[in-house]
């Protein structure tokens, strides 16, 4: 590999970081679903081993949830449009749903964790050109058990994927009249639930794999992440400004159309 290679992949590390925090601030949904198919796209670029290649990018974009979301909660919370409420139920759920996830998804060959991503992909890339949905569940969230199981599949489901969960916790407030502008502040919360703990089964996993790519942590890359966490920072607090200034139709359906991308793109590699 000769040095404009490793440049040009410098360049799309560090594009995908700065669209990844941006939206972790916009939207709420810790920006994996943009670094995952960009470390997946560098790490086969790199020839790194197909059977590691897809934890690698989920383990690695867990990891970068971490600051991302912390930074974007904190802005959301300046605003105070966060519902602590929420988050304090669920300091247990979430991140046991996240450790459980994160343990599947290593038990997983690399080629049905990357089917897996894109058919919930696909789905969220629907949900997201939708939009508001016509109906809703009730006027307020549901008791005990219906949030303890909602948490458990939003932290299962965001660790597979490697995502901060924000598409899945916004549906879901929505679906029972919270306001948009709340659900987005209170995904930033749930991201850091889902990645601190996620990223556990993924760094056990790997550990002491032969193929993995050098300077990595289990199947977390710190040499991608010494491009993507000081990339990203900077992008987060414009993307919570803009959240609470600007309509956000037009950028549901960029992002939609983005996840369509992504899931057309696994789905052409799988064949």
């Amino acid at each position: 590999m000769d040095w404009a290679e490793i440049g040009t992949l410098a360049a799309l590390l560090a594009a995908g970081a700065l669209l990844s925090g941006f939206l972790a601030g916009l939207l709420g949904i810790g920006g994996g679903a943009v670094t995952v198919p960009v470390l997946y796209q560098v790490l086969t670029t790199l020839d790194v081993a197909s059977g590691v290649r897809m934890q690698v990018a989920v383990g690695t974009s867990l990891a970068l949830i971490i600051p991302t979301s912390i930074r974007s909660l904190r802005a959301h919370m300046a605003r105070g449009a966060v519902d602590l409420v929420l988050l304090k139920q669920w300091l247990i759920t979430v991140p046991l749903g996240a450790i459980l996830g994160g343990a599947i998804a290593n038990l997983l060959p690399s080629d049905v964790l990357a089917a897996i991503f894109a058919a919930i992909a696909l789905v969220l890339g629907l949900r997201m050109l939708i939009g508001k949905l016509p109906f809703v569940l009730g006027s307020d969230l549901p008791g005990r058990v219906g949030r303890t199981v909602a948490g458990l599949l939003i932290g299962g489901l965001s660790a597979i994927m490697g995502i901060g969960g924000g598409v899945l916790n916004n549906t879901f407030m929505t679906l029972y009249g919270r306001p948009m502008h709340q659900a987005v502040a209170t995904s930033a919360g749930v991201g850091v639930l889902i990645a601190i703990p996620g990223i556990v089964p993924f760094i056990v996993g790997g550990w002491g794999h032969p193929d993995l790519p050098p300077l990595s942590l289990g199947n977390v890359s710190l040499a991608a992440l010494a491009i993507l966490i000081p990339m990203s920072m900077p992008t987060v607090k414009l993307g919570a400004t803009l959240a609470h200034r600007l309509t956000r139709r037009q950028l549901e359906v960029g992002f939609g159309l983005f996840l369509l991308t992504v899931a057309l793109r696994f789905m052409v590699s799988a064949f």
